[in-house]
């Protein structure tokens, strides 16, 4: 699978995670002190983001990792 195709089905994976739990980018961002254009970045697809930044949005959105990657 090409990198741009797993980030765009990552950032969709937080997208609907963050709004199935209510939750807006602001809302994360505030959590973790991210910039809203990153998030706003990262659930378009537009951003690679690290596993260590993979784990604090696993841990805002209190689910796994492994969740956000299905």
């Amino acid at each position: 699978m090409r990198m741009q195709k797993i980030s765009k089905k990552l950032g969709a994976n937080i997208k609907k995670i963050r709004t199935a739990k209510n939750m807006s980018q602001g809302d994360i961002c505030r959590k973790l002190t991210m910039d809203r254009s990153y998030m706003s970045a990262i659930e378009n697809g537009k951003k690679n983001i690290t596993l260590a930044v993979l784990q604090k949005l696993a841990g805002a959105l209190r689910v796994s990792a492994s969740d956000l990657l299905k």
